[in-house]
């Protein structure tokens, strides 16, 4: 045996060693693998309800959007009347009472004048006769 050989048998060796721990180590990867692609297998069957019932809770919150909204733009609506009414009502009150304060202090103010010129005849009617 020369040099030769026994550095051939050694190679030989050391590559036969190398390919028994590569099949081990990719034994343990495709292991390893197989285990990740069971836990995004159990994932995927555990979000799956969970897609499904926020579906329907967005169906459900969609429905019930749809619904209040009828409501409340008839509400929006009454509201909108009761204040044209109230409005309305508070521009007659105005009219009538600046028809009311105008015609009265009118009034007043004729009255007052009746009363100063009666209680300047009865001074001067007094007068002429005393």
């Amino acid at each position: 045996m020369d040099v030769t050989t026994l550095f051939t048998i050694l190679l030989l060796f050391a590559a036969t060693c190398l390919c028994i721990a590569l099949i081990i180590y990719l034994r343990k990867i495709t292991k390893s693998f197989n285990e990740i692609r069971l836990d995004v297998k159990d994932l995927s069957s555990q979000l799956k309800p969970l897609i499904v019932s926020t579906t329907e809770l967005s169906e459900r919150l969609k429905t019930l959007s749809e619904d209040v909204r009828e409501p409340v733009q008839t509400a929006k609506s009454i509201v909108s009347d009761i204040k044209d009414r109230v409005d309305t009502i508070l521009e007659l009150e105005e009219k009538l009472r600046g028809g009311f304060e105008g015609s009265v202090s009118g009034l007043i103010r004729n009255l007052s004048a009746l009363a100063n010129g009666v209680n300047t005849f009865w001074n001067t009617f007094r007068k002429n006769n005393s």
